[in-house]
């Protein structure tokens, strides 16, 4: 289903994103997962995009399994990274021949190796770039593009930062997914300014929920800074155990998705750490069924 379809009904989408199996027992692992998931009725799930090599390729087959094999929607990520426009062209190709619509077009973080990203020869520098090929190669593909409630980390200057979202989204973004935060107050505020900058595409909120020590030092790494609030930092240091920091995040993400409910978020994402335990908690402890109960 195109993501535009899945977006316009009359209701609050809930999504989920998995990141890349390493190898194949990881990948069947992670389809086990999914399949956990599946009766939440999630709007879409996303896969993110491998580094490369055979990560790269089992990204592929995973996305094309879920497409084939499930109900579900798939949105397939894609980066500018290591990739030329043919490589790119060939991986859409791929991924239309196979029935996926929708693609989450994304810059991507530099190489482990690499202090900052550096364009492909023949490749795109910005995800602007991506968006407008993905848009005239593929007119019928779903797009989405990244949003940052609190602040892109490689653009310091709030009003560029906005000017460059609204680029993406002119030339082709069909809605915006946000990285995780944790303080609502944040996209509020953020869905306020893409208002008052003339960005009217619909504005997806990530959630991340906390399930262990462990996961709070990686957030804050794939967040580049996320901010943590005092409240839930007292909280998590009230944790003796991972058992208690999982039932703080999972507390925490319900408090923030209950309020984004209440304020009618046009819909939530969910950051699973490819566990499906902290979103089946939180969908009990709303008292719903499926997303698909969620009327706005």
């Amino acid at each position: 289903m195109h993501i535009n379809e899945v977006l316009g009904a009359n209701r609050i989408v809930f999504s989920f994103e998995f990141s890349p199996p390493q190898n194949e027992r990881a990948a069947g692992e992670l389809f086990k997962t999914i399949a956990e998931l599946m009766p939440l009725k999630p709007a879409y799930v996303s896969v993110t995009y491998g580094a490369g090599g055979s990560t790269r390729d089992l990204t592929r087959e995973l996305i094309v399994r879920i497409q084939r094999e499930t109900q579900l929607t798939v949105v397939a990520h894609l980066t500018c990274v290591g990739a030329t426009r043919e490589e790119i062209a060939k991986v859409l190709e791929d991924y239309w021949a196979n029935g996926v619509r929708n693609v989450m077009a994304l810059r991507g973080d530099p190489p482990r190796d690499q202090a900052r990203f550096v364009k492909t020869e023949g490749g795109f520098a910005h995800a602007t770039e991506l968006v407008r090929f993905v848009r005239e190669s593929f007119p019928e593909m779903g797009i989405g593009v990244a949003g940052y409630p609190e602040g892109h980390p490689g653009t310091p200057n709030r009003l560029l930062e906005l000017e460059y979202l609204k680029q993406k989204v002119d030339a082709g973004a069909d809605y915006i997914c946000t990285q995780l935060f944790f303080d609502n107050r944040d996209f509020y505020d953020f869905c306020e300014r893409c208002e008052l900058g003339g960005i009217r595409v619909p504005i997806l909120a990530g959630i991340m929920p906390i399930t262990s020590r462990k996961s709070v030092e990686r957030m804050a790494a794939l967040a580049l800074g996320s901010r943590y609030p005092a409240r839930l930092l007292r909280a998590l240091a009230r944790a003796e155990d991972d058992p208690g920091f999982e039932k703080v995040g999972a507390h925490w993400a319900t408090e923030q998705v209950r309020d984004l409910i209440d304020h009618g978020v046009r819909g939530v994402h969910f950051y699973t750490f490819n566990r499906s335990k902290a979103a089946l908690r939180i969908y009990d402890s709303l008292g719903v069924k499926s997303s698909a109960g969620l009327m706005r």
